[in-house]
């Protein structure tokens, strides 16, 4: 399974932040540092910036470190359980195919 990360794949693709940048104008003055994880910035670097989380920008709702993990181990288990489900019935057809009828 894959989950990915808005902060790796942002740094990956987009170091500087152009897209944020010019998508969310409360960051455009954050540096690149932080332009991904503006909650990181020191209050001072908030201030400096003119754009403090929580107040001009919303906090974040999520920590994706801890929630991505629940989501893989979710997504784990209902695969595990649709596959155990497919492999049921499959077992079920093949007995069926492998049982002569009689009447």
């Amino acid at each position: 399974f894959r989950c990915y990360s808005p902060v790796a794949f942002g740094k990956k693709t987009d170091k500087e932040g152009a897209y944020i940048r010019k998508w969310i104008p409360a960051l455009a003055n954050f540096p690149a540092k932080y332009i991904y994880e503006p909650w990181k910035a020191p209050l001072a670097v908030q201030r400096q910036s003119g754009c403090v989380v929580g107040e001009h920008y919303p906090a974040r709702i999520v920590d994706h470190e801890v929630v991505s993990k629940e989501n893989m181990q979710k997504m784990k288990l209902a695969y595990g359980a649709a596959n155990a489900s497919q492999e049921s019935e499959e077992l079920a057809e093949d007995d069926e195919e492998a049982t002569p009828l009689t009447k």
